[in-house]
């Protein structure tokens, strides 16, 4: 798949990143030929230095043999016309566009259909969206949903008493009375595929599958809420501060704003007569503890600097360590140490935007012909999660899973068959149809097959029978 970025900034190195890392072929573009060199010298892309907004140019970059173009400048109205100019040029390519400005991006339905773009994704709506999903699990520190819903992927820190402690994986299921499976556990800045005899440990990161009542069930057994916080601070009153609190505010959660800014906290008690405005610094300790951050169920972190996030962060923990934590920070070059520190949640939103529109262009290259529905990667890209759709015949299915040839760190973790969501054992078969959920730590897996050791991937009559992964 051919795919063209137009606009070299964080945003947009990210995305070539992630892309490029999916053995697609993409072509950049920008005006700043200093973001542009960084980009080319750094992944495995083409650069073209000028106006993506160019017909010429986009013509000398290829645009009529294009099947995806992003446009993520810094101004929605240049990444509009890009995704006009491009449509002309090619009408059967797809566009996508980043658009800040909220009167455009409520207008996004209108502007999708009269400019035939195929995407409008606004950063800020959507880390807010992700901010309220893990308030509404606020004992996970990340959650991939998977089947519409209908399967989750959670993680969560393991702490000192937890009752997980020192006890086998093998052993967990009985001893909890639940039904979810342990995918993958970090430890020590490792990341595995544990093993029916693997041991937690404290301060393990441990990722989980099942059906969402079934996680619940899990975290209740723990002795862990599962329902979301009832009350929140968010400090910082930005974009991202005020989609969430309008969100919050619309499930009737108790929201209070600490916002520096005396006109943005005007602003905020306008659009939003529902929350509570606090004109205050997040750097002013007593101001915090007066406005109760000793008491909140969770504080969220969103200020525009990532010191001052992650100190508050580290503040809260020290004096409400119940609280649910999220931390925004917009850059992320040293992930092993803040991975050390007690951030709870820590929210990327230039990744979770890269990672939305990933999803997307997945989901066009199933509809035309590969099987992977949904890709996620967990615990620091080290681990990803797969969902496969399985709609034509292959040579996985109907085959006892204990029978199939499976790669080693290759685990199928969840099957969801006719609205039923389950954890399989050895002797249960795919079928046609099926939804299948796959954590490995392969990379690159484009087709169910690629689930099977590379000499294998042929008729299963010469096939071995293998270490049951499933446990």
């Amino acid at each position: 798949m051919n795919i063209t970025i137009v606009g070299c900034g964080k945003f947009g190195s990210t995305l070539a990143d992630r892309l490029s890392g999916e053995s697609y072929d993409i072509t950049v573009i920008d005006t700043d030929m200093n973001k542009l060199r960084r980009v080319t010298d750094n992944y495995d892309v083409i650069g073209y230095g000028g106006n993506g907004t160019s017909f010429k140019l986009l013509e000398e970059a290829g645009i009529s043999h294009t099947d995806v173009l992003i446009a993520v400048t810094g101004r929605d109205e240049v990444n509009l016309l890009c995704c006009v100019v491009a449509k002309k040029g090619n009408p059967k390519i797809t566009t996508i566009a980043r658009v800040r400005d909220i009167t455009y991006y409520q207008e996004r339905a209108y502007l999708q259909q009269s400019l035939g773009i195929s995407m409008i994704i606004n950063p800020e709506m959507t880390a807010a969206t992700e901010i309220a999903r893990l308030l509404r699990t606020p004992n996970a520190i990340d959650i991939s949903s998977f089947a519409k819903g209908r399967a989750e992927l959670l993680t969560f820190n393991l702490g000192g008493h937890n009752p997980l402690v020192e006890l086998p994986i093998a052993r967990m299921n009985q001893k909890l009375g639940t039904d979810i499976l342990v995918v993958a556990v970090e430890r020590g800045g490792q990341a595995m595929i544990p093993r029916g005899d693997f041991v937690f440990q404290r301060g393990d990161q441990v990722s989980i599958c099942g059906s969402p009542r079934n996680t619940a069930r899990f975290f209740q057994k723990l002795g862990l809420s599962a329902g979301q916080v009832d009350s929140a601070m968010i400090v910082g009153g930005g974009e991202i501060g005020y989609y969430l609190a309008k969100q919050l505010c619309e499930t009737n959660l108790s929201v209070k704003i600490l916002e520096a800014d005396a006109a943005r906290c005007e602003e905020l008690s306008e659009l939003l007569p529902e929350a509570m405005v606090i004109h205050g610094s997040s750097l002013n300790r007593e101001t915090l503890m007066d406005e109760g951050l000793e008491d909140a169920h969770a504080v969220v972190s969103l200020t525009n600097m990532d010191e001052e996030n992650m100190m508050l962060s580290i503040l809260t923990s020290t004096c409400n360590p119940t609280a649910k934590l999220v931390t925004k920070v917009s850059r992320m070059p040293f992930s092993e140490v803040l991975k050390r520190l007690n951030l709870g949640s820590v929210i990327c939103p230039k990744e979770i935007t890269a990672q939305h529109i990933v999803q997307f262009i997945r989901a066009m290259q199933n509809s035309r012909g590969s099987n992977v529905e949904t890709l996620y990667r967990i615990l620091d890209d080290k681990i990803e999660a797969l969902e496969f759709r399985l709609q034509a015949n292959s040579q996985v299915l109907d085959t006892p899973l204990q029978d199939l040839p499976l790669r080693s760190d290759l685990l199928i973790s969840t099957i969801i068959r006719s609205g039923r969501t389950f954890i399989p054992r050895g002797t249960d078969c795919l079928k046609r149809g099926d939804s299948v959920i796959v954590v490995t730590s392969h990379s690159g897996l484009k087709d169910i097959t690629d689930i099977l050791r590379t000499s294998d991937r042929s008729p299963l009559s010469a096939m071995r029978r293998t270490e049951d992964v499933t446990r």
